[in-house]
């Protein structure tokens, strides 16, 4: 697997995730706000995809293969926010939103400060079956206060990591 900056050819992608998990964040892939908010991210060199070996790492005209797992990252120190992670389902549990998250934190985070994620709150159907706030707390984690619905209406809450 080869974690890198997503490139503008990536944006299919990144919509191909984002189907996988509408059922649990609300319509995406059809939304100019998803949309455009992945475009600003890549833009601004602040989206990474995981795409598997045969992927390579150079820009080559060929057809991308489907993305492994992708996220967005917002780097405003001091604190620095998690905006979207989300990992193909034929690559859940195999270290993909790992990898993201380690390539996130070198690449993005400078000095001390916290890194935010807003995730499901623990009454979510997606909190367990997702597996999104176990993942959290193995990187470090710790739930906090509870924040706004999502787009479904389902509850969510932040989880926070404090960096040295």
């Amino acid at each position: 697997m080869i974690v890198r900056l997503a490139r503008e050819r990536d944006l299919s992608g990144f919509l191909g995730l984002a189907a996988q998990v509408e059922h649990w964040f609300g319509p995406m892939v059809d939304d100019p706000g998803f949309r455009g908010a992945v475009a600003e991210h890549i833009r601004g060199s602040k989206g990474l995809v995981a795409v598997g070996p045969d992927a390579g790492p150079d820009p080559t005209p060929q057809p991308q293969p489907p993305l492994l797992g992708g996220l967005l990252f917002g780097a405003d120190a001091p604190v620095f926010h998690v905006h979207w992670l989300v990992v193909s389902e034929r690559a859940r549990g195999r270290g993909v939103g790992a990898a993201l998250m380690a390539d996130a934190m070198k690449r993005f985070v400078t000095g001390p400060g916290t890194v935010e994620v807003v995730t499901f709150g623990a009454d979510h159907p997606g909190a367990v079956v997702s597996g999104a706030r176990v993942f959290y707390e193995r990187l470090g984690f710790t739930p906090a206060e509870g924040t706004v619905p999502g787009p479904e209406g389902g509850s969510r809450q932040i989880y926070r990591r404090t960096v040295g």
